[in-house]
């Protein structure tokens, strides 16, 4: 489905921002392409109100849909409604969601009445829905159908809603209406004008980012394939969502009363996930220092274990350490090892076929991840083409073109690094936390170290415990392999030799596939 505008402006409403990724994933391919949903539509002419908005209207062949968003708890006491968001704060109102939104629509009708032909307006099927995509809504009312509302229990599966919505309405109307294409077209036209204008780079990557961090609705369908199992190997490349889905599995494991490992290999990402993650029932271990971790829990074994960057725990050793902490073990207990299939591993040592096969000997579910919702089809395209690296389809969407550059020494390294800064953070208007360098080396041996001390002093150099604060409030800097399952809007990647002339493209899969929106790469071509 067409979202216009493209980006969520003006909305500080998380609910809001969810459902317009929702909406966005909607018919990709619709039989109708001229389907659109417009976001945050004001109102000139309200039913009772001044001014009015409407949070989302849907407009196509299927009709003319308003849908009003309830973000947070949801509560109605003595006819008064309750609105309480994540900060605790709790807003009353005597007019309902559902209220709201059939006002809505008639404020919308009557301005429309006003201003086109009445015989374009009789082909459209028109209605209303509420969306409450933070809680469980179970209440009936002869207030309200329920297929007119839809709550956090099936927000994952938000177009068949949609359908069953758009079904509702035209039953209501007797299946009387169906718009033709130029109705259509000149309802659209009047709802918002459409124009064309250049789009900054900082609006590029705001855009992008409101669509990495979501698991498709794919992957929750391998989530729950994966719960279903006792024991899963899921690979898939990077940015395919494997972290999202460990995470996603914790609180399904959480709540059901299990005490979850999640282990890994990297103090970074342990502590990236700690600050970003806050699961009761979870806890982030270090493999070398697991057993330490139990005993300072009290607890005998964990009754879960999830491995994150799993293609670097692939040794004997790592299997055991894992082994006598999961209750059942390895072969009774209930894991799942999400890991790259590409050409991450042996940056923390070398895969050992002997784990491996141990591992495959269990018969786990081999769960492949295909869709990639992190990086950008630029991106997704350049490591393909020069790696070879399957990193799965579809991608967060267009964004701006992969840009390779190349210095015949450190020095013109450094130059070419303080243009593309001034490009991308003042040009460019993105934030200097947004951006992060890499190289293979320590700053002090990287070309960055070369920079003007003027810009070189805003550069923050990453260390594990500014994990905990990630993105800090600078432009960063971090080696390739400590920045491993990490990533950023912006990564400028340096110190790197061409694609042809590198021995191993380890270094150069991790650091390309950090980048969410840019990409930009200075090779040594020396």
């Amino acid at each position: 489905m067409r979202m216009i505008p493209a980006v969520p402006h003006g909305t500080k409403s998380n609910a809001e921002k969810r459902v317009f990724d929702k909406l966005r994933q909607c018919f990709e391919k619709p039989r109708n392409e001229s389907l659109v949903c417009y976001h945050s539509l004001n109102l000139t002419h309200h039913a009772y109100k001044r001014f009015g908005e409407i949070d989302f209207l849907i407009c196509g062949e299927p009709g003319l849909f308003v849908l009003e968003v309830k973000g947070g708890r949801v509560s109605c006491h003595n006819g008064i409604w309750l609105h309480t968001n994540r900060y605790g704060q709790t807003k009353k109102s005597a007019e309902g969601p559902f209220r709201q939104a059939e006002s809505a629509l008639h404020g919308l009708r009557k301005k429309l009445q006003a201003n086109i032909p009445k015989w374009v307006i009789d082909q459209f099927v028109m209605g209303y829905a509420v969306v409450f995509p933070d809680c469980e809504f179970s209440a009936s009312s002869v207030e309200w159908d329920p297929e007119t509302f839809i709550d956090s229990r099936n927000f994952l599966n938000f177009e068949r809603w949609l359908k069953k919505l758009f079904a509702h309405w035209k039953n209501r109307d007797h299946g009387l209406r169906c718009p033709d294409h130029s109705s259509i077209k000149q309802l659209q036209n009047y709802l918002r004008p459409e124009f064309e204008t250049v789009i900054p780079l900082y609006v590029q990557t705001r855009e992008i980012q409101k669509r990495v961090v979501a698991l498709t609705e794919d992957q929750m369908i391998m989530v729950d394939v994966v719960e279903a199992n006792q024991r899963v190997m899921c690979s898939g490349g990077a940015g395919t969502g494997k972290t999202f889905m460990a995470m996603e599995l914790a609180r399904r494991w959480t709540s059901m009363g299990m005490n979850v490992v999640l282990a890994c290999r990297s103090l970074w990402l342990k502590r990236y996930l700690e600050a970003r993650f806050d699961i009761p029932g979870l806890t982030t271990a270090l493999v070398e220092s697991i057993k330490t971790v139990i005993f300072r829990k009290c607890l005998s074994s964990f009754d879960a274990m999830l491995v994150d960057e799993g293609q670097d725990l692939f040794d004997i050793n790592s299997l055991d350490m894992l082994d006598q902490v999961l209750s059942g073990g390895i072969d009774q207990g209930r894991w799942c090892f999400f890991y790259d299939i590409n050409n991450q591993s042996g940056i923390f040592g070398p895969v050992e076929q002997e784990a491996m096969d141990y591992l495959m000997n269990q018969h786990p579910v081999i769960v492949p991840l295909g869709i990639n919702c992190r990086n950008t089809s630029p991106i997704l395209k350049t490591v393909q083409t020069y790696l070879k690296a399957d990193m799965g389809i579809r991608g967060a969407g267009e964004g701006p073109e992969v840009r390779m550059h190349h210095a015949g020494s450190s020095e013109e390294s450094a130059l070419i690094l303080n243009k593309l800064i001034t490009e991308l953070i003042e040009d460019g208007g993105i934030s200097a936390s947004s951006l992060t360098i890499l190289s293979p080396l320590s700053f002090s041996e990287s070309s960055a170290s070369l920079l003007p001390h003027s810009l070189k002093k805003h550069i923050l150099i990453l260390d594990e415990y500014s994990m905990r604060s990630f993105p800090p409030g600078a432009m960063s800097f971090a080696t390739i392999a400590s920045f491993k399952g990490l990533e950023n809007e912006a990564i400028v990647v340096i110190d790197l030799p061409e694609f042809q002339k590198a021995s191993s493209i380890a270094m150069h899969y991790v650091a390309m596939s950090r980048a969410r929106a840019i990409l930009s790469l200075i090779f040594m071509s020396n």
